[in-house]
């Protein structure tokens, strides 16, 4: 499907503005509700602004791309508005948006919403295109634009209906092979997986550098690299956020890096690539090649990966069970003080049973998952049954963490170990071998070495953590509530946060109150909140984009969403890092001075009547607001 099938006349207005995102989107919906394929437009319009929450469509070079996949779509289509004035967008790279494409996707699997996105993400990285829209003054000449453009792009659409003498001479002229051969992936699979793929493109073509280059987006795998092409390639990269196959690269030398480096650093990426002196690849089960630095940089990178795999396979369950159980002695105040608090009355005990078990199952994802990362899905069953065996035997988090990557481990050396049996059988080792034998050396070693060992930390853990008191249970407030702000969803947050969360199942596996829980949710409602009333407070610090965002932070900030603070952190890192951080710090340790616990892994405010000591705990989010928002107001230059 073609950009110019979806985008209609009615819906493109080429001298627009807009004071505002906010007016700015409403705009683009008017004119895609023009072309009559909206059936509830306020429902798409949620979706439109819900979608904006989850992180800017602004991708950066002036260009926004908002979408939405909804069935109060009736249609895909396509509306376009360009404003010569610019409007604040919290685009990536913190630059006003002038060029706004926005997609509505009906709710169907054909996901036409991705391949649009795809198709615009790829033109829009030629400098030559946007120039062209900018300076167009006509329908009629966008039209002419972006088909031409879409020729010059996809040229195999516009050969399918050549003669066949044509294409067959154009065939023989086609490279035999790839100089270099490249892998994108972002963690949402839409707009940085094409930019990064068409900025490789375009630099290897200016450069006489034959390249291929597979995309791992949303809508799965595309223009996938063959075994022919992996044999050919002179050298690899790999510019990913996500985990991407990678054993298929044994022994060729790969570059592995950051999907933004693909985008800028596109240069630098080939010469490396093709310079011989990057790193080969060893294989999963191989032992790491000299060389040090980078190989040990990669495993570390690996080891991350999985261990993030299980970590987010696991969040919904502790969170969707943590809250339950919340909401279990929220209902149950009555029954305050006695053995029977959470479970004195049908509803409390309907909320308790049902979020325990949901709890119970966080050991056996985080160790599933992570099996399953490092040795596929025949590692799912040993990690899932180390975990629960971890949960059951004692050794709780630590026990699960550990099993997880033995068990994956595990099963990449029966792999190896049984790779000798013949052809025949090799149907059977998925659904037989690997489980039998994976269980019974699971099990073994669960119950001889994991367990016992492991079971000896985590108890000493949770003694230690239970026997802090004064000044070291502050410092470990105030540093758990400074790495909620340091990068936002980085490792260090992600680091905090699974810290909290653990805290939550005590030594025996049941949900418990956490005083470590406490500090991280508030240490991570700080940002947002300080933001919000610095831009109240120092108006002329903050452009009138930021201050439009103000009650939008507030909302995110009581509802424990740290990301509302990445716009702002994006545009000044240097300055509102640093004051979040310090406010979030003094909430982390003000909270654990005033010894404030909490059982539930999420929520914010919202879960208030299930701290403990909250009116302290509103108290340590005041002052840690405050001096955050106070630092912000000292420390950022007018606007």
């Amino acid at each position: 499907m073609q950009i110019t099938d979806l985008l209609k006349r009615e819906s493109v207005e080429l001298f627009g503005s807009a004071a505002s995102k906010q007016e700015a989107l409403d705009k683009l919906i008017q004119l895609m509700v023009k072309q009559g394929n909206i059936a509830d437009p306020e429902e798409y319009r949620k979706k439109v602004f819900a979608r904006e929450t989850e992180g800017s469509t602004g991708v950066g070079e002036g260009v926004a791309i908002p979408h939405a996949k909804t069935s109060a779509v009736t249609r895909p289509g396509l509306a376009f508005m360009r404003c010569a004035d610019g409007v604040e967008f919290d685009s990536l790279d913190g630059q006003p948006a002038k060029l706004f494409f926005l997609i509505a996707a009906p709710d169907t699997k054909d996901n036409v919403h991705l391949d649009v996105l795809s198709r615009l993400s790829t033109l829009l990285m030629d400098p030559d295109f946007i120039d062209g829209i900018m300076a167009v003054d006509s329908v009629d000449g966008l039209y002419d634009l972006i088909g031409k453009a879409e020729k010059e792009k996809f040229p195999e659409e516009a050969g399918a209906g050549q003669p066949a003498e044509e294409t067959a001479g154009d065939s023989e002229e086609a490279p035999k092979g790839y100089q270099v051969l490249a892998v994108t992936a972002c963690p949402t699979g839409i707009a940085h997986t094409y930019m990064a793929a068409e900025s490789l493109e375009q630099h290897a073509a200016k450069r006489g550098i034959s390249i291929k280059v597979e995309t791992n987006g949303q809508s799965g795998v595309k223009n996938a690299l063959t075994a022919e092409d992996i044999a050919g390639a002179a050298g690899i990269i790999v510019a990913a956020d996500k985990y991407v196959p990678m054993d298929r690269f044994k022994g060729k030398p790969v570059v592995i890096v950051k999907v933004a480096d693909g985008i800028n650093k596109a240069d630098a990426l080939l010469d490396e690539a093709l310079s011989g002196k990057a790193p080969l690849y060893p294989g999963e089960a191989d032992a790491a090649p000299a060389g040090g630095e980078v190989a040990e940089e990669s495993q570390a990178r690996k080891a991350y990966k999985h261990l993030m795999n299980g970590v987010s396979h696991m969040l919904p369950f502790v969170i969707g069970g943590g809250l339950l159980i919340a909401l279990a002695f929220l209902f149950d105040m009555g029954a305050a003080g006695t053995s029977q608090f959470g479970s004195s009355t049908p509803l409390a005990a309907f909320f308790k049973n049902v979020g325990g078990l949901a709890f119970s199952f966080m050991m056996p994802m985080l160790a599933g998952f992570i099996a399953a990362s490092i040795a596929d899905r025949p590692g799912l069953l040993v990690g899932f049954v180390a975990g629960a065996m971890a949960a059951n035997g004692g050794s709780g988090f630590f026990g699960a963490l550990a099993g997880g990557f033995v068990g994956g481990y595990l099963i990449l050396a029966l792999k190896r170990c049984l790779s000798f049996l013949p052809d025949s059988l090799e149907n059977l080792k998925p659904i037989l071998l690997y489980p039998v034998l994976g269980l019974m050396a699971m099990g073994a070693l669960m119950v001889l070495l994991i367990n016992p060992v492991m079971g000896a930390v985590n108890h000493w853990v949770n003694g230690s953590l239970t026997a802090m008191s004064g000044g070291s249970k502050v410092l470990l407030g105030l540093v758990l509530g400074g790495m909620m702000s340091i990068d936002f969803g980085g490792p260090l947050n992600k680091a905090a946060y699974v810290f909290g969360t653990a805290s939550l199942a005590g030594a025996d596996g049941q949900a418990v109150s956490s005083p470590f829980m406490a500090s991280v949710m508030i240490g991570g409602m700080v940002p947002p909140l300080a933001i919000a009333v610095a831009c109240r407070l120092f108006p002329k610090k903050f452009t009138a984009q930021e201050r439009s965002s103000s009650l939008t932070n507030f909302v995110m900030g009581l509802s424990f969403i740290t990301e509302g603070a990445i716009p702002f952190a994006a545009e000044d890192p240097s300055r509102v890092i640093p004051a979040c951080a310090i406010g979030a710090a003094v909430a982390g340790a003000l909270s654990m001075v005033f010894g404030c616990t909490i059982p539930a892994p999420h929520g914010g405010i919202f879960v208030l009547g299930v701290v403990h000591n909250w009116p302290m705990y509103l108290l340590s989010l005041a002052a840690g607001t405050a001096v955050g928002a106070v630092l912000l107001g000292f420390l950022k230059k007018d606007r």
